[in-house]
């Protein structure tokens, strides 16, 4: 650390190292060039969250139009946000019906479709597009040690079914159209992957084992850096230290208590047993990976196409993908939506949380970044596909003004609006997969 903090600015790529680990650093006032502090351009993040199985469209869309609405029951937890959110009704996914009509086909289309906006071909090896998540980390994420980040909160090895690849439902984000990316759902290889470069696999080991903290062999280096920075860069350095040991002891505790209780199929360790616990450790750790500009870009499946996962603490004991065919009947649609809410809040309102509460620049990540979150599905029952439950969040700078509920235009392309985002994050597109013009927020 001493070597570089003789220069005048600290680099943006400086970390804190030990023994066998390296510790990228938030945005510090002392990377930047001198004046200008955190006045300075903040960065672009763009994250898109995906949910199957589509939502009760009545209880998820306002009914009102523009700004002023009130958040329909599905939404309310996202009422602390406002003024960073915007509803967006009336969006279709044309290229999510094809011939194959049956169900299986349905949903594997579905989640194929969301972020590429193209037509899958049957067959044994996939063929898509480039998804709009790639799209942005080439314009942007080429800076970062990581283009880009893809999380799950539920394992994968599901086949596509009706001919289609089981890639089409394992994953959001496609480098190329014939490049899939696997989605990661252990927080243990995911903090592995942010924070443990520079340790071997067999170090890395030997400190989980130990139940060793990877800032225990970088405190030195922080203490040094510390007395180097000014007050508000010590508090700043102080809280992201914080962040990631508390990160760090969570997925410990996760890996220690996997299957305690319950009588499960094994999963890898640091794997949570817990849905809420899982989904707060890999939001966190983007939040993180964002505030160390470790990527910029990132993807979530909260659960893939046809899963029957069970969520005891939403207090629905039916299957996912069981109840979302509820047959229109009115306590199956009330239980249905209860199960809609429950992920709404403990996926998208605490990530927004998060962003919101995590220092970034001259503002926050929430004022700095874009987040996505959606289903390729609308009605499950009737497996059709528009209109889209979609809502955008964050502030882009000042790009997105939040606030309102906009209506599309009925059978308005889903690649309108996804144009329209990358727009937003300064990538110009006049156009995305099958658009037919751009949606302006």
């Amino acid at each position: 650390m001493s070597a570089y903090l003789k220069r005048r600015q600290l680099s943006r790529r400086a970390v804190l190292r030990g023994a066998g680990a390296a510790l990228a650093l938030p945005l510090l006032d002392a990377m930047l060039p001198s004046g200008r502090a955190h006045a300075a351009t903040p960065r672009s993040r763009f994250a898109c969250i995906y949910i199957p199985h589509g939502a009760v469209m009545p209880q998820w869309t306002p009914a009102t139009e523009g700004p002023g609405f009130d958040f329909p029951p599905i939404l309310r937890s996202l009422e602390p946000f406002r003024d960073r959110l915007v509803v967006v009704s009336d969006l279709t996914l044309p290229l999510a019906y094809g011939e194959d009509a049956s169900a299986g086909a349905n949903h594997t289309r579905s989640s194929a479709v969301w972020l590429t906006c193209a037509k899958p071909e049957t067959g044994a090896t996939p063929r898509l597009g480039v998804s709009v998540d790639q799209v942005a980390a080439q314009s942007f994420g080429q800076d970062t040690p990581l283009p880009s980040l893809e999380l799950s909160l539920e394992e994968g090895g599901l086949s596509g079914g009706s001919g289609l690849s089981g890639a089409y439902r394992n994953t959001i984000a496609w480098r190329t159209p014939t490049a899939p990316l696997p989605m990661e759902v252990n927080p243990q290889v995911v903090f592995e992957r942010l924070f443990g470069d520079g340790a071997t696999a067999e170090q890395r080991a030997r400190r989980r084992m130990q139940a060793e903290s990877l800032l225990d062999s970088v405190l030195d280096d922080a203490g040094a850096l510390a007395r180097a920075l000014s007050a508000d860069d010590r508090v700043r350095l102080e809280r992201h230290l914080d962040d990631v040991r508390e990160v760090e002891r969570r997925i410990g505790l996760a890996g220690r208590m996997v299957g305690d209780a319950l009588d499960v199929p094994a999963r890898p360790a640091g794997v949570p047993d817990d849905f809420e616990e899982h989904a707060k450790l890999m939001f966190d750790l983007l939040s993180l990976a964002w505030a160390a500009d470790l990527t910029r870009v990132g993807t979530l499946m909260i659960a893939k196409e046809v899963s029957n996962a069970v969520y005891p603490a939403s207090g629905i004991r039916d299957p996912f993908h069981n109840l979302s065919h509820h047959s229109e009947v009115p306590a199956n649609i009330e239980r249905y939506a209860r199960l809609n809410a429950y992920h709404a809040s403990t996926t998208l309102a605490y990530f927004l949380g998060k962003l919101r509460d995590t220092p970034d620049g001259d503002g926050t990540l929430l004022d700095h970044s874009l987040v996505l979150y959606g289903s390729g599905m609308s009605n499950s029952n009737q497996h059709d596909h528009e209109p889209l439950p979609t809502i955008v969040a964050g502030g882009v700078s000042g790009a997105l003004r939040g606030g309102r509920h906009v209506r599309a235009g009925a059978g308005t392309p889903f690649a309108n609006l996804l144009a329209g985002l990358l727009n937003k994050l300064g990538v110009e597109a006049e156009s995305f997969g099958d658009s037919t013009g751009v949606v302006t927020l």
